[in-house]
C-alpha cells in the first residue's frame, strides 16, 4: 500500500514537471508564409515603440488576401464561429492592462477568450497567471487582427478582443461573399491588391505574395474608392496636378489662412497657379477670399516637397485617384493609416516599381533608385498592364487556418462602430 502511494505521488510530480518542460501546443497550421507568427522571443515588459513602428511599416508577406485558397478556409472559419456563437460567445474583458506577470481573474478571462478563438490551447495549472504561453497567444491574436504583436493587452488590443463573436461571424460571412467576387480572377498571373481596411498593398504573382507594403488610405470623409482597373503607367518625379478635392478642402482654406498672416501659400509650397488659358498667374495677385482661386488649376514641380514623392502609379478610374510615394513616411509606422484624400500612399514603393517594371527591359532596382536620387523626370508605359484591385476585406481566413480580422474603417459591414474604433 505504501509502495502504491509512493508511485502515485511520484507520478503526480512527474506530471507537474512535464507542464513546465513541455512546449505549448499551438493550433496546427501548415508550413507556409505565416510561419513568422510563431513568436518565440519573450516580451521584456515595456512597450517597444520602435518595434511597433517597424512592424507597422514593414508587414510580413503572409498569404495573399485574395487567394482562391482562402475560400474553403473562410468557410471553415465560419463554421467554427457559428459553434462559438451557439455556445454563448466569449466574456467581455475588463479595462485592466494585462502583460507578462499579471495575475487575477482578468487573466483567466483572457485565457478563455483566446482558447475560444483558437489562439491558445495551453491548459495552464495557474490559469490566473499571465505566462509566456499566454503572451505568445496574445501576439498571435494581435498579428491576425492587424495589430503590432507586443504581447501586451492594451486599450486597442482589448477593444479588438471585445468585439463579439456574433459580429465577427457576420464579418466572416461578408468576407466570404467578397472573396468569391474577386477570386474568380486572381488564381494566376500578376496583380496588385490594396486592401483598404488593412491599409496594405500586395504584389501577387501566381498566387504568391512577392511583396507586401504598408499603405495610407483615404480619411473616413474622403474615402478611397472600391475599384478594379489595371496599372498602365509609372510617372517618375511627376508634376503634381492638385485634384479638385485638395484644392477646395486644403489649398484654398490654407491660402486664406496664410493671406491673413501676410504670406502666400503658393510661394511657400512651390505651387504654380494657371488660368483657363494655361497662363501662369502671379501668386501675389490672387485674393484667396474671392471666387477666383476656384477657377484656377495648380501644379507643383518635382522635388523634395512634392507630396507624391518621386513616383506616381497610374491606372484608369473615374475617381481621380492614384498610388504614389510620399516625402513624409512617418504615417507608415502607425496602426491607423486613414489620412489621405482618397489616393493610396505606398511604403517602399521602389520595390513595387521594380516588380511592375520587371518585363520592361533595362529596368532594375538600381535604375529605379537612380531616378529617385537624381530627380529625373520620365514616364514609363507598361508593355503589359498589371491588374489592380482596391478591395474591402475585413475578415478572411488563410489556408493554414489563421483567421484574419481588420477594423471596418468605412463602416461598410453594418456591424456597428466598435469594429472601427480600435
Amino acid at each position: 500500500m505504501l509502495d502504491q502511494r509512493f508511485k502515485s505521488s511520484l507520478w503526480r510530480a512527474v506530471c507537474v514537471l512535464a507542464l513546465f518542460a513541455a512546449p505549448v501546443v499551438m493550433p496546427a497550421h501548415a508550413v507556409g508564409p505565416n510561419d513568422w507568427m510563431s513568436f518565440n522571443k519573450p516580451n521584456t515588459g515595456a512597450v517597444d515603440r520602435n518595434f511597433i513602428r517597424r512592424w507597422e511599416a514593414n508587414p510580413p508577406p503572409g498569404y495573399p488576401t485574395l487567394s482562391p485558397g482562402n475560400i474553403a478556409a473562410t468557410d471553415a472559419a465560419i463554421k467554427r464561429y457559428e459553434l462559438i456563437v451557439k455556445g454563448g460567445g466569449w466574456k467581455e474583458l475588463p479595462s485592466d492592462q494585462l502583460a507578462m506577470g499579471s495575475n487575477g481573474p482578468a487573466v483567466e478571462d483572457l485565457r478563455d477568450r483566446l482558447k475560444l478563438s483558437g489562439d491558445l490551447q495551453d491548459e495552464s495549472w495557474m490559469p490566473q497567471h499571465f505566462d509566456y504561453y499566454l503572451e505568445k497567444a496574445v501576439k498571435r491574436f494581435q498579428a491576425s487582427n492587424g495589430l503590432a504583436p507586443t504581447g501586451i493587452v492594451d486599450k486597442r488590443t482589448r477593444a479588438a478582443l471585445n468585439v463579439s463573436a456574433e459580429v465577427r461571424l457576420r464579418q466572416l460571412k461578408l468576407g466570404l461573399k467578397r472573396l468569391k467576387e474577386y477570386t474568380r480572377h486572381t488564381a494566376k498571373g500578376r496583380y496588385v491588391v490594396v486592401n483598404i481596411p488593412a491599409a496594405q498593398i500586395e504584389a501577387i504573382e501566381n498566387d504568391r505574395v512577392v511583396s507586401r507594403h504598408a499603405g495610407v488610405v483615404g480619411k473616413t470623409d474622403r474615402k478611397t474608392p472600391l475599384l478594379t482597373s489595371s496599372i498602365h503607367e509609372l510617372n517618375f518625379n511627376p508634376i503634381w496636378r492638385l485634384p479638385p478635392t485638395v484644392i477646395s478642402q486644403d489649398l484654398i482654406p490654407k491660402g486664406r489662412q496664410m493671406q491673413r498672416a501676410g504670406q502666400s501659400v503658393l510661394v511657400k509650397y512651390g505651387i504654380d497657379a494657371y488660368d483657363g488659358e494655361g497662363r501662369k498667374v502671379d501668386p501675389e495677385k490672387i485674393n484667396w477670399n474671392s471666387s477666383r482661386p476656384h477657377a484656377l488649376s495648380y501644379r507643383q514641380k518635382p522635388g523634395e516637397g512634392n507630396p507624391m514623392g518621386f513616383l506616381k502609379i497610374n491606372f484608369h478610374n473615374g475617381h481621380s485617384v492614384y498610388m504614389h510615394d510620399t516625402p513624409s513616411d512617418s504615417l507608415f509606422g502607425r496602426n491607423f493609416r486613414a489620412a489621405s484624400s482618397g489616393c493610396v500612399r505606398v511604403q517602399n514603393i521602389e520595390q513595387l516599381a521594380t516588380w511592375l517594371l520587371a518585363n520592361q527591359g533595362g529596368w532594375d532596382r538600381s535604375r529605379v533608385d537612380e531616378m529617385k536620387a537624381k530627380v529625373k523626370r520620365e514616364d514609363v508605359r507598361l508593355k503589359k498592364p498589371v491588374r489592380l484591385y482596391f478591395a474591402y476585406i475585413t475578415a478572411w481566413a488563410t489556408e493554414d487556418g489563421v483567421v484574419q480580422f481588420r477594423r471596418d474603417l468605412y463602416l461598410k459591414d453594418g456591424v456597428g462602430r466598435d469594429v472601427a474604433s480600435y
